[in-house]
């Protein structure tokens, strides 16, 4: 009697560690986008609206679903069009990417970007920099700043990831440098980051709304390799900084 006594603890104890294994493993398939749309309990994103709730699982689930991601991307939201998979050798290259010239109504000129990255930049160009723009300016941004998406590089501007390939190099990453309004003036991050008053206001807000969408949203504040762009991506880590 007292031996089975002992035993149920231990059972209780057995039980509650597998259910948190498997809270984890359902958790982390959720994060790294390997449970399919149609197991999951959330509806797919729309760039019709703005997402209201859990924003990152609903993105995630679009890094290797191609067909459901490009059914998404749809004119007039932005025109983007598949890019071929290509892979190297030295870990560097991307798949299910697309390109596009234009997103949420402002002009940009981008190849490659992964499908995942350019829903969440298409959501925070429309819903968040138009809306902030037609608020604040009384128009709306006609041309984003881009400094580009791939690149097989390392991180740069942190010793401590050293040889640790960056985003770009898998085109899951992008940088903005500025926002060029409907009457011409553009308004840039190395100028106008730093500056008071509306300009400086408005990259700041739009900086802070960008961290919904993007798992790292670095600006000039972070370090100086910063000092002139926006850099967003939907790696691993998660900062908003």
């Amino acid at each position: 009697m007292q031996k089975t006594a002992q035993r149920q603890p231990r059972r209780i104890l057995a039980k509650l560690f597998l259910a948190l294994v498997l809270l984890v493993a359902v958790v982390g398939g959720y994060w790294f986008g390997l449970i399919p749309q149609r197991w999951s309990p959330l509806s797919p994103v729309s760039l019709d609206e703005r997402p209201s709730f859990l924003v990152d699982p609903r993105l995630s689930v679009l890094r290797f679903d191609s067909e459901l991601c490009q059914a998404i991307l749809k004119e007039p939201h932005i025109d983007a069009s598949p890019v071929p998979d290509r892979w190297s050798g030295n870990n560097c290259g991307w798949s299910n990417a697309v390109k596009f010239t234009h997103v949420g109504g402002a002009q940009i000129g981008v190849e490659p970007l992964t499908c995942e990255m350019a829903v969440a930049l298409t959501l925070w160009v429309e819903h968040e920099v138009q809306p902030l723009a037609r608020e604040m300016y009384g128009q709306e941004v006609v041309r984003l700043g881009d400094m580009g998406t791939y690149s097989c590089r390392d991180i740069v501007g942190n010793p401590l990831w050293k040889g640790v390939r960056s985003e770009h190099a898998s085109a899951n990453a992008i940088d903005i440098s500025g926002f060029t309004f409907a009457d011409g003036r553009t308004i840039t991050l190395l100028r106008d980051w730093k500056r008071r008053g509306k300009d400086a206001a408005f990259l700041r807000e739009v900086h802070r709304r960008a961290c919904r969408y993007f798992r790292v949203a670095l600006g000039p504040d972070f370090n100086i390799a910063h000092a002139n762009h926006f850099h967003f991506d939907r790696g691993l880590m998660w900062t908003c900084r």
